[in-house]
């Protein structure tokens, strides 16, 4: 290879022009790069909705639900297809295999909708869809709601809808959604006994509605210079014109406000509400377009809603419910922050190891090095967010190793007495090559993260290009750029009376203690080599011990709450439990930035961490916002208490968003099964093991209560008797107790259905339902009890299936440790019921770690690779398959370190750890490398043996172990952010164990494969 170093020191000018435009450059990119809180990942599912009014869960199950699964399955690249199956609905999610291409999940989305269109024609008559959301992985970043007292929902929709067209005009915004909209109704309701008076069947009042209102296609008048339409009147300009309407029956004429009552209001039961504040509010929720600024967007956000409320008129308020863009800004001018102490921390280390003069050379590199990444992340479309600006920061501990190696050789060779250029040419050809092997080395303990699948590598994938992009220009810097600063700042004095050899510059006390201490671990390696043996068994055992979590919550201030009434529930009795727990929350604004709740669904998914709820009528969902981290905490506790006191009936589920792929719960535990009923008894079996162990809190299973039914058993001779058919039986009574839509009611850009129903009073009392009203046509009416025997039963209310199974999901909250020791000592104790399940019963874990156990195959598969690679440069760099071998068996000695770190400071084992020991190998390998060069170098001048192997670890020992403090202590900004600690600590333990292990542990290694022995003393 061309020695770079020369290249660079005799084109000054040129290699300064470069240094100039890289700093520009990256200065450049740092404003231009996009900000995120996250980093995206690509949610894999698709929900497909059907109904069919009218049938009952199992009969939607079977009719719908399963024959739609069963064509689904044929889609190529399916991984799991979940249902969520009601009276009445089916809700399907299908969900995708992690190594499907991102590039092709849009035109499977196509073949799942082409083959669900080849269904629709074998589903019952009378069902609606099935309908497809292919975009069910869109952000709402930024959430609004528009409250006002004494305005009503449809002035709250009206400012809404403005607000929302202005919003649509802003750069970089995708979709904007309007939440808790209330539709409107017209009523009309007519008392059973007027019915029964006056023997007006429900079709004629249908009729008279429907063809009085009815927009016919209108004539025109073609002159010899005009269009002229003619427009006839009569269409419903207002409520009074539909209470004028005429109603023929009997012979008589009758106006429909005479004999019924007509009124406009909301939809009862209503729409998904929504709240803010414990007010009803109407939200704006909005969605950036991909490769968006979040930053700017807020920005525009800003200065649009302030002059939409500066027109709203008074008492009408548009209040931030989710911000993103805030969040965003914080959690990067965090990562800033630690990134700012991270460099300080190693400019330090460099100063008061290196001396000022040298240490300038590597601080002048850090800035540089830094700049040129910026520009390979700009260039590649990499965000800032919580993992690229992460990588920055490991990359920051790394990247001064080359250049430390390089000013030392430097150094060395200048006090030598060699003068500054051969010095500089000097360092390039005897560490270049060595570096740069190692360097690759180092990024190809990432290549796991960067070939494997699935969301939790999807969502680390920014890793390698960064920590690699920086690496790599960081040995370009090393080489080119800190020889030229070292041509101008280093000074160094030549020791006195010396003759140039390198042992007269390690004579210091240090250099002599170590010296002695090496030359023991040498003479006692057989020793050495049981005793790190036995260490690294000893490690290997306690990481049983250690905390096990597949990513951990996120430091953002919002407490999610799911509430869940019984199965059956109305949507207004979970609404008073909501406004409830609503009041209890009024008095605690002091530590509550602001609240918001949904009744009938869950927040829309502000924040691509969190999978949206189901919509039932049963639930009703919480997101509070707390003052701060601090007070997140308290104010969790006591919700705890509050919901455990005053809601002994509501099933409750507490949460903290979390740093990476969702789970609903810490422990989910799926039972499935052919039998609804088995299935059952099974999930009930394992519910009640997790009750024996106190840890386990808030037990449950997700669908398990019946909901309740009436049955009518007709008579029906007397209905042929009558003429009457059991479907016409039904359809009359669904419009007297729930109502049957009409006509439509025209009003601005509103369309209002008309609903034929009877008065509360006369539907909404169990107790007189055998005294409703049924039109026999020329019978007139009679009372349902007359030809309908009526009994009580239960139903199933939900059926939740996956992959045609009808599966149970056995779910649990926890009062210590991590979900994923909980779910695997939950596994522990049902494991003899695993073992006996009957053909076809599975019990499997979900959630969490599932994921975990999942993402952990996924990174295991490129494994070999990483491995083939690192050997080959091994091979490549060493060309001896001794010291390969030496070097790959000093990576799993890093144990010993990782288990001990973890221990004791309390973090878990999880996926980012995982990454964190994955690059640590390549840490460990690289030092290696370097010192087996520097032996070889050594036994080259003529060195025998032992001393070639002291000399070059004592040589090596200095930019070895302050490369070393210059990681470690990088760590340190990153310990208390709880989504990077776990790796943080792995590497600093780790490395800190690893420095002993290269400058001791292996010489030793090195000693005792080649029998190497202690020369005799002349």
């Amino acid at each position: 290879m061309k020695n770079l170093t020369e290249v660079s020191l005799h084109h000054k000018g040129l290699a300064w022009y470069f240094i100039i435009v890289v700093f520009l450059a990256g200065f450049l990119a740092y404003f231009r790069l996009g900000r995120m809180e996250d980093p995206s990942f690509t949610i894999r599912q698709m929900v497909v909705t059907a109904a069919w009014p009218g049938a009952t869960a199992e009969q939607m199950e079977q009719q719908v639900t399963d024959k739609l699964e069963k064509r689904f399955q044929d889609v190529p690249g399916i991984d799991y297809i979940n249902s969520c199956t009601r009276a009445g609905s089916t809700i399907i999610y299908i969900t995708l295999r992690d190594d499907v291409n991102r590039a092709d999940i849009r035109p499977t989305w196509r073949d799942l909708r082409n083959f669900g269109e080849d269904v629709k024609a074998r589903l019952p008559e009378g069902v609606y869809g099935p309908y497809y959301n292919d975009r069910f992985d869109d952000v709402y970043g930024s959430i609004y709601a528009v409250t006002g007292d004494g305005y009503s929902y449809e002035e709250l929709r009206q400012s809404a809808d403005r607000a929302r067209r202005l919003i649509l005009r802003v750069p970089s915004v995708q979709k904007v959604e309007l939440l808790g909209v209330q539709e409107e109704k017209v009523y009309i309701e007519i008392e059973k006994s007027k019915l029964s008076a006056l023997g007006i069947p429900p079709t004629a009042i249908a009729a008279a509605v429907k063809t009085q209102n009815q927009i016919a296609p209108s004539a025109m008048l073609e002159t010899e210079t005009d269009n002229v339409f003619l427009r006839v009147t009569g269409t419903f300009s207002d409520v009074e014109a539909i209470r004028e309407t005429p109603v023929s029956a009997g012979g008589r004429i009758f106006r429909l406000g005479d004999i019924a009552a007509v009124e406009r209001r909301y939809a009862d039961p209503g729409e998904t509400k929504m709240y803010f504040n414990g007010q009803p509010a109407v939200g704006i929720a909005v969605s950036m377009e991909p490769g968006g600024n979040v930053l700017q967007l807020g920005e525009d956000l800003n200065r649009l809603i302030a002059r939409i409320r500066a027109e709203e008129p008074a008492g009408l308020e548009i209040n931030r419910v989710s911000d993103q863009p805030a969040v965003v800004e914080e959690s990067i001018g965090d990562f800033v922050s630690s990134l700012r102490e991270a460099v300080f921390i190693v400019l330090l280390v460099n100063f008061l190891s290196l001396g000022v003069r040298t240490g300038m050379v590597v601080a002048g590199c850090i800035p540089l090095v830094l700049a040129g990444t910026l520009c390979v992340m700009y260039a590649l479309g990499i965000d800032l967010h919580k993992v690229s600006l992460g990588a920055l920061i490991i990359s920051l501990g790394l990247l001064v190793d080359d250049a430390i190696i390089a000013v030392e050789m430097m150094s060395v060779k200048l006090e030598e007495g060699m003068d500054r250029f051969h010095a500089a040419c000097h360092a390039f050809n005897v560490t270049a090559i060595p570096m740069l092997t190692g360097t690759l080395i180092t990024c190809s303990g990432f290549i796991p993260v960067a070939f494997s699948v699935g969301d939790a590598a999807e969502f680390c994938e920014s890793l390698f290009p960064v920590v690699a992009s920086a690496l790599l220009i960081s040995w370009v810097v090393s080489v080119m750029v800190a020889p030229l600063f070292g041509t101008y700042l280093i000074r160094v004095r030549k020791p006195e009376g010396g003759d140039g050899a390198p042992v007269v510059l390690y004579q210091t006390p240090f250099y002599q203690l170590f010296r002695r201490l090496l030359g023991w671990f040498l003479r006692h390696r057989g020793l050495v080599l049981i005793g790190t043996a036995a260490c690294f068994a000893v490690s290997v055992f306690l990481l049983r011990f250690v905390k096990q979590e597949f990513f951990p919550p996120s430091l953002r201030p919002e407490i999610l709450i799911e509430m869940r009434l019984p199965e059956g529930s109305s949507k207004k009795a979970t609404d008073a439990e909501a406004a409830r727990f609503a009041a209890f929350l009024d008095e605690r604004m002091d530590e509550i930035d602001n609240y918001s709740y949904y009744v009938g669904d869950g927040a829309p998914r502000f924040v691509l961490t969190k999978n949206p709820l189901t919509p039932a009528p049963n639930i009703a969902q919480f997101v509070i916002v707390a003052r701060d981290v601090k007070t997140r905490k308290e104010l969790t506790a006591e919700v705890r208490r509050e919901l455990a006191d005053a809601f002994p009936n509501v099933r409750v589920n507490l949460q903290l968003i979390q740093t990476g792929p969702p789970a609903d719960y810490p422990v989910m535990l799926r039972v499935a099964g052919e039998d609804k009923d088995r299935v059952r008894e099974l999930a009930a079996e394992v519910a009640g093991r997790l009750l024996t162990d106190d840890n386990y809190t808030d037990v449950h299973l997700d669908w398990n209560e019946k909901s309740k039914a009436l049955r009518l058993e007709l008579d029906q001779d007397k209905l042929r008797a009558m003429g009457i058919s059991s479907q016409e039986l039904a359809q009359t009574l669904y419009t007297e107790i729930s109502g049957a839509n009409v006509a439509e009611y025209y009003r601005g850009d509103r369309t209002i259905g008309i609903q034929l129903r009877l008065p509360e009073q006369d539907r909404g009392d169990l107790e007189t339902l055998k005294e409703l009203p049924v039109y026999l046509g020329a019978k007139g009416y009679v009372p349902l009890a007359q030809i309908a025997k009526i009994s009580y039963e239960a139903e199933n209310g939900v059926i939740w299936r996956r992959d045609l199974n009808p599966t149970v999901t056995v779910q649990a909250n926890i009062l210590r440790g991590t979900g994923d020791d909980a779910a695997k000592k939950a596994l522990t104790m049902i494991a003899d019921l695993r073992d006996d399940l009957p053909l076809g019963y599975t019990i499997e874990p979900g959630g969490s770690l599932e994921d975990s156990a999942k993402s952990m195959e996924d990174l295991m598969v490129p494994m070999p690779g990483m491995v083939l690679v690192i050997m080959t440069l091994l091979m490549i760099q060493l060309g001896n398959g001794k010291d390969m071998l030496l070097t790959i068996l000093t990576v799993p000695l890093c144990i010993i370190g990782i288990s001990a770190g973890m221990l004791l400071t309390g973090a878990a084992m999880g996926f980012v750890a995982i990454l964190g020991i994955l690059s640590l190998s390549g840490m460990i390998i690289r030092n290696t490398v370097v010192l087996i060069d520097q032996i070889r170098q050594h036994l080259a001048e003529g060195e025998n043996p032992w001393d070639a192997v002291v000399d070059s670890a004592i040589m090596r020992s200095r930019p070895i172990m302050l490369t070393a403090a210059t990681t470690i202590l990088s760590m340190l900004p990153m310990m208390p952010n709880p989504f990077w600690q776990p790796m943080a600590v792995a590497i600093a333990s780790g490395l800190l164990v690893a420095t002993v292990l290269t400058l001791l542990i292996f010489p030793s290694m090195y000693a005792a494969m080649y029998h190497i022995e202690e020369p005799e003393k002349e």
